[in-house]
């Protein structure tokens, strides 16, 4: 007597919330992409956005549209979502509700090590930024958890959460530091070629979403055929093992993917502070705890959170523009601090 077949992907993780949550929200991402579109320091009505997007417009409003405000769109929901991602799967692999890369110092790490390789290797090809900021973002993570196992005295088990924290915003701020010493002493002009890296979409361009694009398209489907592994992970090193998980192999392999991530959305935005803490709690608030639900929503939130926070930015005080990594900071902040308290 045969059994019934094995649920797939769809069955074991898709409910009518999650759903209805991910159709919303991509509803929501799709709306306000369109909306800012026509947001900036020179306005353009609705009509003249549509006709554009539609093969129409006149030179000069297709210019503004599709090759100075698109780019930065798609920037910022590419990021948005990569930098969710990569928090929701290092808070599933550490078991660490603090986790993220902007606590951990993985973009600290990523965005140093951008730094450094613009600086020593101006002229080198746009290809190899996000090896650099990878390598970086491995070297800032690695500190971390060395430190945090050295204060803890190497006892075996999870890491505490607050004692990761502490420790993350430690060598975040050195590391943050070394970036603006850097940046000071750097040659005239490379300072504002390095401005993305404080936290921002601004002045991104085709290249830039080029740069970013081919990572996203590897990485984001990459963690989601993880969601099983990072359910198993949460069950615990003992029962992950019983069931079968080669638990060391599986970690490896989820945090390469969560790094890999991070680092390659600092590539495209800077640090975006508490974006990888944000949506992947508000994911879990709203669709629970599976990955198969937790990740996709999270990367909608991630996506929707930073596009929503540069189109803020550029339409709050035009022609003044204040970078999409401050307002997600101080939503940001208060909520760590909440969950900081909250931690025993």
């Amino acid at each position: 007597m045969t059994g019934a077949p094995a649920p797939g992907f769809a069955a074991r993780y898709t409910t009518p919330r999650a759903v209805t949550v991910a159709l919303l929200l991509t509803a929501l991402t799709l709306l306000l992409g369109v909306l800012a579109l026509g947001l900036g320091a020179v306005r353009t009505p609705a009509p003249d956005v549509l006709r554009v997007l539609t093969g129409g417009g006149d030179d000069l409003t297709r210019q503004l549209v599709l090759e100075l405000r698109a780019p930065r769109i798609l920037t910022a929901v590419l990021t948005g979502a990569m930098f969710a991602a990569s928090g929701a799967m290092l808070q599933g692999v550490i078991r660490n509700p603090l986790a993220s890369p902007d606590i951990i110092g993985v973009g600290a790490g990523a965005g140093l090590a951008a730094t450094a390789f613009l600086l020593a290797w101006p002229d080198a090809p746009p290809g190899g930024l996000p090896w650099a900021a990878l390598a970086g973002a491995w070297g800032g993570f690695g500190l971390v958890l060395l430190l945090s196992h050295e204060w803890q005295g190497r006892r075996r088990g999870a890491l505490h959460p607050v004692r990761l924290a502490l420790v993350g915003v430690a060598v975040a701020a050195a590391l943050g530091a070394a970036q603006q010493l850097i940046l000071v002493r750097a040659p005239d002009g490379l300072g504002s070629a390095l401005s993305f890296l404080t936290g921002s979409v601004y002045g991104a361009d085709a290249a830039r979403v080029t740069r970013v694009l081919p990572w996203a398209l590897i990485l984001l489907p990459a963690g989601l055929l993880l969601s099983r592994t990072l359910d198993v992970l949460n069950l615990g090193e003992d029962l992950a093992t019983s069931l079968g998980t080669r638990v060391g192999a599986a970690r490896l392999l989820a945090l390469s993917v969560a790094v890999a991530l991070a680092g390659a959305a600092v590539t495209g935005a800077g640090i975006l502070g508490f974006v990888g803490l944000l949506a992947p709690h508000l994911a879990r608030l709203l669709v629970g705890g599976k990955h198969g639900r937790l990740l996709p929503v999270a990367m909608l939130l991630g996506a929707l959170l930073v596009l929503a926070a540069d189109t803020l930015g550029r339409a709050l005080l035009p022609p003044l523009e204040v970078p999409a990594g401050i307002f997600t900071t101080l939503v940001g902040a208060p909520y760590f601090l909440y969950l900081l308290r909250n931690t025993r």
